[in-house]
């Protein structure tokens, strides 16, 4: 058996806020909501994501509630063009993102970008073209 990834848990300090911003501003659909708790769909090929206080999701893993800054992973939307980059940025940000890195050209060449979510989990947004 091969290991994947069918839901991806984020431990967010506000899920009423966190709920607004992957569903109202980024387009998921929920598909479970109960309070402290959220798991919607981000859409076809997507893992779903689950959205858990972060004190209970502390405490259902059995570690400290404490931690900041670099949390060692990031979420990558790879997608086929640079409009589409700009667009999901700019949606991101209507929704309450903050820009972490602005849309650029990569040396590699491709064209990418970095935003946080309300959370401070961060995003990247990038093509090879």
């Amino acid at each position: 058996m091969s290991l994947r990834a069918s839901v991806i848990m984020l431990g967010v300090q506000d899920v009423n806020r966190a709920k607004k911003f992957y569903v109202e501003g980024m387009g998921g659909e929920i598909e479970q909501d109960y309070p402290g708790f959220v798991r919607c769909s981000l859409g076809e090929g997507s893992s779903k994501l689950a959205l858990y206080e972060w004190e209970a999701a502390a405490q259902d893993a059995g570690v400290p509630a404490e931690g900041s800054g670099f949390r060692g992973v990031s979420f990558h939307f790879v997608t086929d063009s640079r409009d589409t980059v700009d667009e999901v940025m700019r949606t991101a940000v209507a929704a309450g993102a903050t820009v972490v890195k602005e849309a650029e050209a990569a040396d590699w060449g491709g064209y990418s970008a970095w935003f946080g979510d309300p959370d401070g989990y961060l995003w990247k947004v990038t093509t090879a073209s």
